[in-house]
Formats: C-alpha cells, sequence, structure tokens
C-alpha cells in the first residue's frame, strides 16, 4: 500500500543579506566608488581615444564638404562660361546662316531676273525673226498672188477677145483693181 506522503511547510527566517543589492544601503560607498571610477574611465577613453577620432572624422567630412562645394562652384561657373560661349557662337552662327540665307536669295532672284531677261530677250528675237519670216513669206505669196492675177488677166482677155496682152500691160491692169 501506499504510504500517504505528507509535506510540512515550515517558514524559514529571512536571511541576512538577502535582496537585490543596489537597494542595500549598506553597499552605497562601494557602489558610488565603482560608480566613480567607471565614470572617471569611460570619461577618459572618450576625451583622450573617441573625441579626436570624432573631431577628425567631423573635421574631414567638413573639409571634404567644402572641397565639393568649392568643386561645385568653380564647375557651375565653367558651365556658366560654356554657356555664355555658346550662345555667344550660336548668336553668331545665326546671324551668318541669316547673311547666307539673304545672299542665297539674292544671288537666286538675280538668276531669275536675268534668266527672264535672257529669255525675253530671245523670245524678242524669235518673234523679230517670225514677223521677219512672215513678212517675206507675205510679199512672196503677193508676188506670186500679183503675177497669178497678170497671168490670168491675160488669158482672160486672151480667151473672150482672143487678143494677148503684154505683160505690162497685165500688170498695169491688175495694179488698177488693187491687187498688189
Amino acid at each position: 500500500m501506499a504510504e500517504p506522503v505528507t509535506t510540512a511547510t515550515t517558514e524559514q527566517p529571512a536571511q541576512k543579506g538577502a535582496g537585490f543589492p543596489p537597494f542595500k544601503t549598506d553597499t552605497f560607498p562601494s557602489q558610488i566608488f565603482w560608480l566613480a571610477i567607471t565614470f572617471v574611465f569611460l570619461f577618459v577613453v572618450l576625451w583622450k581615444v573617441a573625441g579626436p577620432r570624432i573631431a577628425s572624422t567631423i573635421a574631414s567630412r567638413r573639409k571634404q564638404i567644402n572641397d565639393d562645394i568649392a568643386a561645385a562652384q568653380k564647375a557651375r561657373g565653367d558651365a556658366e562660361g560654356a554657356s555664355a560661349a555658346y550662345q555667344t557662337a550660336l548668336a553668331g552662327a545665326r546671324a551668318r546662316a541669316r547673311a547666307m540665307a539673304d545672299d542665297n536669295r539674292k544671288r537666286v532672284t538675280d538668276e531669275i531676273d536675268r534668266a527672264k531677261a535672257d529669255a525675253d530677250a530671245d523670245a524678242g528675237k524669235a518673234l523679230a525673226a517670225a514677223e521677219a519670216s512672215i513678212s517675206q513669206l507675205r510679199n512672196e505669196a503677193q508676188a506670186h498672188v500679183t503675177k497669178a492675177a497678170q497671168d490670168a488677166a491675160a488669158q482672160i482677155v486672151n480667151r473672150l477677145i482672143g487678143d494677148t496682152v503684154s505683160a505690162d500691160d497685165a500688170a498695169a491692169a491688175v495694179r488698177a483693181t488693187g491687187v498688189r
């Protein structure tokens, strides 16, 4: 059989020195001593080691930033100078292009006017030659018509009356009628 288990609770008296050490008033002097030593050690380490490193890093970064700002300002000045030179060159190129366009326009206009004048002169010469040719052909045609009229008048007189008429009489008769 199983024996009943009995538990006995006995209260033990509180031990002296037990508890959270920072709250014990009897350890305050040693805690303050070690706090002061730790503070002084950390202060000296920060002052002699970390402080100069931080200061040199800040100085290095400040110098780099100032150098970068100076380089940017120099680059801005160079860019503004280049932009001004570009604008000047562009204005000069535009003026030269405008002058070239005006010269070309004037040259083409002069060539067109000269070609028109040459064409007008050629047309005038061709017209004069055509009129001369027409006048010559007209004169030849009138001479042929007059000759034909004289021959016809001589033949008409010969057939009607049987008499022959001289060429001079036939020409006089044709002139009298108004045929040239």
